[in-house]
């Protein structure tokens, strides 16, 4: 996995957790949403990496 992606799936995730923080915080369930949105994409990113990286050692 490229640090390129690292750091934008580690971002993306960051992102996520503070939307999600901020709309508990608030009481904004939209916002709320969105943040678990971000981090799931950014755990399935993170994954799809990871395989790709399994298959470049053969």
């Amino acid at each position: 996995m490229g640090l390129d992606d690292k750091i934008g799936n580690k971002s993306e995730d960051l992102g996520g957790k503070a939307k999600e923080g901020f709309g508990k915080a608030t009481g904004n369930e939209s916002l709320e949403a969105e943040g678990h949105k971000d981090q799931a994409s950014s755990s399935l990113k993170d994954a799809g990496e990871k395989i790709k990286d399994v298959f470049k050692k053969d």
